[in-house]
């Protein structure tokens, strides 16, 4: 019976995907690498949100969160590369990559574990960041209400943007063997992508249609959509696809690449 057999392997793959995903996570915060990205991004966003005098917003006398979820991408662009930049360099210093291959499980059941692993460490990272929400809420004064909508966008667009990053730093990371090499190649990845098209489009030479054009491939415009409440499918789809093309791109490099 072929159905049976079928879902059994799909169980299975499950199962071999989330093992891997478990392994990481007990990686990260077996170690300090899981502890300092937490503490290094609310110290970042805390620092920002309350205390530096150009973006505090206690001195803004205006309760929005447009200024956290500003700078809070070029918080990510640093630290998502320092998370990623392990994933495969580990395994090959370890000599548990080749452990991995010889068991059932498939180069993409590896990549989407880590993937997945390394971007759950990123959303425990943002969630302590709800609490400027609720204190803000309580710093309103009486008959003025916080932007909800707008709020909930900017979150949304802000997991699609780490996980493009996750993505980005998944396969800088699987073209080497050196985690300082991997970090400056996810590093300059995320950048190009999030800031470099932007940068670009706004050259007076490309005027006239081709600067929508360049502003539309990269990360920030699809952000700043986003960002502002409107959640349209348009800018979902294309964080999908940047997301998915990096992941295919790693088992490219996997399955081509010689571990031995």
């Amino acid at each position: 019976m072929p159905f049976p057999i079928v879902y059994l392997r799909v169980n299975d793959g499950i199962i071999d995907m989330f093992s891997i995903f478990l392994k990481e996570i007990k990686g990260y915060f077996s170690s300090l690498v899981g502890y300092v990205v937490v503490i290094v991004l609310l110290l970042i966003c805390g620092l920002f949100m309350w205390i530096l005098p150009a973006t505090n917003l206690l001195d803004f006398g205006f309760l929005s969160m447009d200024k956290f979820f500003a700078f809070a991408p070029w918080v990510l662009l640093f630290l998502i590369p320092a998370i990623t930049m392990r994933m495969f360099p580990d395994e090959l210093k370890s000599g548990t990559i080749e452990i991995l291959l010889t068991k059932p499980v498939t180069e993409m059941q590896i990549i989407l574990g880590k993937f997945f692993a390394s971007l759950a460490l990123v959303l425990i990272a943002l969630l302590p960041t709800v609490i400027y929400v609720f204190s803000m809420r309580f710093l309103a004064s009486e008959g003025h209400t916080l932007d909800t909508g707008g709020i909930l966008g900017s979150y949304i667009g802000l997991f699609f943007l780490a996980a493009s990053f996750c993505g980005i730093g998944i396969f800088a990371s699987s073209l080497t063997s050196n985690q300082i090499v991997g970090f400056l190649s996810s590093l300059i990845g995320c950048l190009v992508l999030y800031f470099g098209f932007e940068a670009i489009s706004k050259i007076p030479a490309f005027s006239g249609g081709l600067d929508y054009i360049l502003s539309a491939i990269g990360l920030a415009s699809h952000y700043n959509n986003i960002s502002r409440g409107v959640v349209d499918t348009r800018d979902i789809i294309y964080f999908v696809t940047v997301v998915v093309l990096f992941i295919l791109a790693t088992q490219i490099v996997l399955k081509k690449r010689n571990w031995a």
